[in-house]
């Protein structure tokens, strides 16, 4: 018994399965709706039918529900006690451990040497000087890898410049004065860039997706039409492509707009610096711009087709590809399940570095989840130091080359 036949055997034992007209409404598994299949239990809505084009677990409850309401079976048989075991891959424990008890050390060394590409502005001819752009950066992304509050976080900042990291250590009010800085914006977005540069080597193959992260703020109205006022929570809307072999942010894009409408800039932006062979996107991404505009970067587009449409109207290579999806569905799946690698990489921001952000203005929320992915990008990229043997170039090391040394990568700006 597989998971697709396990996960049915528990929706017919334990599910509502009612037949609706023409359909059976089987309850998701995923969110609290449901899922229509046909009276013959042939066809289902759900998006695992739709995209591999066999038997879902709907339709297979479905049909063993059918098989006991008709007495071709006398009774569904015992759910086993124990879930069929998932595929799963080996981890590379020495390179894990290493990359692990050694990350803060060499996270430290990283963002210095990250911050220090940043172009230094003209400072004013009158006032109080400024706090130096690389220092103001890497106290902001450093607060936010350290989850802790301004405070508390003062210490570690002192620490940073007793060991050379940064000139000066700011208050912790200027550190929270850089996040609410619209300015620094732009610049941050560059070091998310310039930080997933190093890999360029590596990722050929790239995902897009969006995710939220909680906030502090709640949206407010009154529904007319059943009388109460109702309140749901604000989020900072994320938008990412990433890199699928070693999860890597090679781009990002922060606003409510629809995600197809964001899929072109993730994409150029992310052809700037890497080799574009193939991206992986969910149906919401579905256009013929998103498909044409991989193409004309020399990549192969696997974005699924709705059921709804059709392979005429829409030009040539929305017909050639969407003929290749139906006719070679199981090549077509097998390189599109690597968009899972996106859920994958909110999944170790948040977990690492939190699900929600701390900060109270709109520009402040953005750049927060900006040093979210900064951090995020340099430790894969500690990570991969480890797992591809190759070193990093830290200020302190640059004149030490040996020819026997393993291969040094750097950021854009570094000399």
């Amino acid at each position: 018994m597989d998971t697709r036949q396990f996960a049915a055997l528990e929706l017919a034992a334990r599910a509502k399965i009612a037949r609706s007209g023409d359909f059976w409404l089987v309850p998701s598994l995923s969110h609290n709706g449901s899922h229509r299949v046909n009276g013959l239990a042939t066809v289902c809505s759900c998006e695992d039918y739709e995209l591999h084009g066999h038997s879902c677990k709907h339709m297979l409850a479905v049909r063993l529900v059918i098989d006991r309401e008709r007495g071709r079976i006398p009774s569904l048989p015992d759910v086993p006690a124990e879930r069929p075991k998932r595929k799963t891959y080996r981890q590379d424990w020495p390179a894990y451990n290493a990359a692990q008890t050694g990350e803060k050390r060499q996270f430290l060394g990283l963002l210095a040497d990250l911050c220090g590409t940043a172009e230094e502005p003209a400072r004013p001819k009158m006032g109080r000087p400024r706090i130096p752009l690389a220092d103001a950066l890497f106290a902001a992304v450093f607060k936010v890898y350290s989850t802790v509050s301004g405070r508390r976080f003062t210490c570690d900042l002192e620490d940073a410049r007793d060991k050379g990291h940064i000139g000066t250590a700011p208050h912790y009010n200027s550190v929270f004065r850089v996040l609410e800085d619209e300015s620094v914006t732009p610049i941050l977005r560059k070091l998310i860039a310039d930080s997933a540069a190093p890999l360029a080597a590596v990722e050929t193959a790239f995902a897009v997706d969006s995710s939220g992260f909680g906030t502090s703020k709640f949206v407010k109205w009154f529904d007319t039409k059943h009388g109460v006022e109702r309140r749901k929570a604000d989020w900072v809307k994320t938008h990412i492509c990433v890199g699928v072999k070693t999860n890597v942010v090679t781009a990002v894009e922060i606003g409510d707009a629809h995600d197809s409408k964001l899929f072109g800039p993730l994409v150029a932006a992310t052809a700037e610096r890497f080799t574009v062979g193939e991206v992986s996107a969910d149906k919401a991404y579905t256009s013929r711009a998103a498909m044409e505009l991989v193409e004309s970067f020399g990549g192969v587009p696997y974005i699924p087709f709705k059921a709804q449409q059709r392979p005429d109207k829409n030009g040539e290579t929305w017909r050639r590809l969407f003929h290749y999806f139906h006719l070679h569905r199981a090549e077509f799946v097998a390189r599109y399940h690597q968009r899972s690698n996106v859920e994958s990489t909110f999944s170790m921001v948040k977990r690492k570095f939190g699900d929600a952000v701390r900060s109270k203005t709109a520009t402040a929320m953005t750049n927060e989840v900006l040093c979210k992915l900064i951090c995020h990008n340099l430790v894969v990229l500690i990570h991969e130091t480890h797992e591809l043997d190759i070193d990093v170039g830290f200020e302190s090391d640059r004149n030490k080359e040996p020819d026997d040394a393993p291969a040094i990568i750097r950021f854009p700006g570094c000399a």
